[in-house]
């Protein structure tokens, strides 16, 4: 289990601080099959996930919204036949916390 999938979530006001460029670099590594995009200005993470079909990608999707409940911090979903597209980033601040890298890392764990 990675160190960043063992984390909570921690509440997150929007003074919250997004990550700086060099913890930014440091928390990619440890979830290397994510990328980060940039949309309207506002850094997210993204994965896309395979699978054979769509049954598989809705049962992925379900699991990801339960995670999303438990912690309370809800990501963009997009289920596609074969695929799930995975975006977190923290609404509230327009951008990037700690806790996207934590929910990117707790997403990746429910593949096992």
């Amino acid at each position: 289990m990675s160190e960043l999938a063992q984390m909570k979530c921690e509440a997150c006001q929007a003074d919250a601080p997004k990550v700086s460029e060099a913890e930014l670099g440091e928390l990619l590594k440890m979830i290397p099959d994510w990328s980060v995009q940039v949309r309207d200005g506002i850094m997210q993470l993204e994965r896309v996930y395979k699978f054979k079909n769509f049954k598989l990608a809705l049962a992925f999707t379900n699991r990801v919204g339960e995670l999303a409940e438990s912690e309370f911090h809800h990501p963009g979903i997009l289920t596609e036949w074969g695929k799930v597209t995975v975006t977190w980033w923290s609404h509230s601040i327009k951008g990037l916390h700690r806790n996207d890298f934590i929910m990117a890392a707790k997403t990746d764990q429910l593949l096992d």
